[in-house]
């Protein structure tokens, strides 16, 4: 048998910690927040840690936490179902234009991105006249908002069909990529917009008020592992709305999608057709599966399924690359791999460190926005993707290795 290459984290009274991570940059307190989890009672088997790893909100970003009994939802997050979309394009490098940027800016027009603070009536990010194919797509997700609104009457007031098929902002992001052959696709990024964070937000203070009332709250490593027990009423309420959220995500996706390849038809005089390849994978999410003889709860917390045969989507940054993978169907990862190179640095480092400059000079060879607002996700921020790629080489098989030469930010 052939060895597992990971490394194994534990202390007194943990799971282990198994963490595809050679030859990449650990945080220690990353390493913390992954022991404080696997303290936990209900933990099935082992913590499975992705090489992209690093601090989170909740839970570490880049795990992949099995529950038997329980969900943890500050551990699924506020970006519920949140994850990428990439379509092959029978397009080729020589199709594309000299000048892309008409080509950037026919995308950020078709599609609204990033997001208008200080509760301001217009928001650049929603749709203000949503085209057809958002009302279109929203007929399918209507049947179960109605049903969540009507128990919990609180998401009527989050942005839900205004955002259905919009970007947000962050490290979410739209890119025209080439392949290795020249072949052009399409890569989105983004996931259940105002609705997902409402939801996630609610079930999370929530989670935290049962602790609290049970006498649980003092036994937890950290408040936010707060958590739900399986069959209660919330915590079936929760797996309820975390579906349909999850499901918002995925049309989201595809709505975005939709829009994009109109805007690039309307600015290539070129006939093409889509779809020739087509993955669409969370990469922050919560569902039952079957592992090692037992159905469980399966957290990713900023990882993809990797079943065996499945593809997947690992970004890199904004001006590295990016790879279409296909899952090698590791057990003891749980079946998952890394969701991108994962960051080094927080965002406020970032701007810190870094001058728009640097961001001139890091994305000189990408039709990209190049000011002060996305200094933050320049690639210097995040881990060597090479290095992640190579950590992961028993979770995934590399199919597609992407290069962009657009990048629409929020």
């Amino acid at each position: 048998m052939q060895k597992q290459e990971f490394e194994v984290l534990k202390e007194n009274k943990t799971r282990p910690v198994k963490m595809w991570t050679k030859g990449v940059p650990v945080e220690d307190v990353a390493k913390k927040q992954l022991l404080e989890t696997a303290q936990l009672p209900f933990i099935f088997k082992h913590i499975a840690v992705m090489p992209d790893v690093h601090l989170g909100k909740g839970s570490t970003i880049g795990s992949v936490i099995p529950t038997a009994g329980a969900i943890i939802p500050a551990a699924v997050g506020v970006d519920i179902g949140c994850g990428m979309m990439a379509v092959q394009l029978s397009l080729t490098a020589q199709d594309l234009p000299e000048d892309l940027m008409p080509l950037r800016l026919a995308i950020e027009k078709a599609v609204p991105h990033g997001s208008t603070l200080n509760n301001e009536k217009y928001d650049k990010g929603s749709w203000q006249n949503p085209p057809p194919i958002v009302q279109e797509y929203w007929q399918q997700l209507l049947p179960g908002f109605e049903k969540l609104t009507s128990k919990y009457p609180c998401f009527l007031k989050a942005n839900s069909y205004s955002h259905l098929g919009t970007l947000g902002g962050g490290n979410h992001f739209i890119e025209v990529c080439l392949d290795e052959c020249d072949r052009v696709w399409i890569m989105l990024h983004s996931g259940s917009r105002g609705i997902g964070r409402a939801i996630g937000k609610y079930f999370s203070e929530l989670a935290k008020k049962e602790m609290k009332k049970y006498f649980i709250d003092t036994y937890l490593p950290n408040n936010d592992l707060a958590f739900l027990v399986e069959g209660t009423e919330y915590c079936n309420d929760y797996l309820k709305a975390v579906h349909w959220a999850q499901e918002f995500a995925r049309l989201n996706r595809e709505v975005m999608m939709h829009n994009t390849i109109a805007a690039i038809r309307k600015v290539i005089n070129v006939p093409f057709t889509t779809h020739l390849q087509t993955v669409n994978c969370h990469h922050n999410y919560v569902q039952k599966e079957h592992h090692f003889g037992k159905n469980v709860f399966v957290t990713r917390k900023g990882a993809v399924s990797a079943r065996e045969g499945e593809l997947g989507i690992i970004p890199g940054s904004m001006g590295t690359k990016s790879y279409i993978v296909q899952g090698r169907g590791n057990a003891e990862s749980f079946h998952s791999c890394s969701h991108g190179a994962g960051r080094v640095m927080s965002r406020g480092e970032a701007k810190r460190k870094f001058t728009v400059a640097d961001q001139i000079q890091a994305t000189a060879h990408v039709e990209c926005r190049k000011d002060a607002e996305v200094i933050d996700e320049i690639p210097m921020a995040y881990k060597d993707i090479d290095a992640v790629m190579q950590a992961q080489q028993e979770l995934v098989e590399i199919k597609h290795q992407l290069r962009q030469v657009i990048c629409v930010k929020g």
